[in-house]
């Protein structure tokens, strides 16, 4: 298993070490071996991503981008994607939710991984069985 981390912002809630760790438990715990790249960004280049990719010209916590996708995930050299998650936006939220801003982070870190492998909310009975799976992910990292 392998996780490479760009950081484009400062003052992450955690190391880049704990993040690592955190990435290859859920790895672990989905029975998945290869690479996944996360990259720490701000506003800007969240809301740029969201706009050309999603047509959404806002900020958003986090983006997922599988290297492939559909019913039959196959792994391109061993890379699943990369995700990027938005820390100023992250920071938001936990104060909007009233929570630890590191469990947000750990949240959005999950909640990108499970992009990867296939997992959707779009529909209601996908989003119960996300967000579940999410959850006790969550629980088992903080």
């Amino acid at each position: 298993m392998e996780c490479t981390i760009y950081q484009a912002v400062k003052n992450l809630p955690m190391s880049q070490k704990r993040i690592r760790e955190a990435v290859f438990f859920v790895l672990k715990t989905l029975k998945k071996t290869g690479m996944v790249s996360i990259h720490l960004v701000g506003d800007k280049r969240i809301q740029k991503l969201n706009n050309f990719y999603r047509g959404e010209d806002r900020t958003t916590d986090v983006l997922a981008f599988a290297t492939t996708e559909g019913k039959e995930l196959v792994k391109v050299n061993n890379d699943f994607g990369d995700i990027f998650i938005c820390w100023p936006q992250v920071k938001r939220q936990a104060k909007k939710y009233q929570i630890d801003f590191r469990e947000e982070f750990i949240r959005m870190l999950v909640h990108g991984l499970l992009h990867l492998f296939g997992y959707d909310h779009i529909k209601k009975k996908q989003a119960v069985k996300m967000f579940y799976r999410q959850e006790k992910l969550v629980k088992k990292i903080i």
